[in-house]
């Protein structure tokens, strides 16, 4: 018997904070409805600092001169499907600062199916029955704003 491991599927997502320490995330339909952070996959010959100032200007209009990129954060590996196939998504997670009025979904060139976008405190984070992804999201993001970027990327799961 043979087991296939799916392809690699690259990923860059943002950990948006504002000057309040707010998080932003992007709500999506799929799966039940779902808020996550924003980012993507890695395009050909893209590293993943420029992959996440890409994909902040592509899902919501943030210029990157506007946007502070920090240290990675965390990393996170998942098999999921993405339009019909199945990959092996590895996901770096960098902390980026940005001013909450930078951010214009209406200047966005590929807004991704996203539905709504909305700063969360952590305290709303916290107490939300919504679904979340990453897990565990809110536990890094209190860590960042109490004691700053972890010395080493934290693995996330699921």
């Amino acid at each position: 018997m043979t087991t296939s491991t799916p392809p690699l599927r690259e990923a860059a997502r943002a950990i948006v904070l504002d000057a309040e320490d707010r998080l932003l995330l992007l709500r999506y339909d799929e799966n039940g409805g779902f808020w996550a952070t924003p980012g993507g996959s890695l395009e050909d010959g893209e590293d993943y600092d420029t992959a996440t100032l890409r994909e902040l200007r592509e899902e919501l209009g943030i210029d990157e001169k506007a946007v502070e990129l920090g240290a990675q954060l965390a990393e996170r590996s998942k098999d999921h499907l993405v339009g019909g196939r199945e990959v092996r998504q590895v996901e770096k997670y960098f902390l980026t600062r940005v001013w909450a009025a930078e951010v214009d979904p209406a200047r966005a060139s590929q807004p991704d199916n996203i539905r709504e976008h909305r700063w969360w405190t952590l305290a709303e984070l916290r107490a939300t029955g919504e679904t979340v992804y990453p897990h565990g999201l809110a536990d890094l993001v209190t860590g960042v704003v109490a004691h700053g970027a972890p010395p080493r990327p934290v693995v996330l799961t699921v």
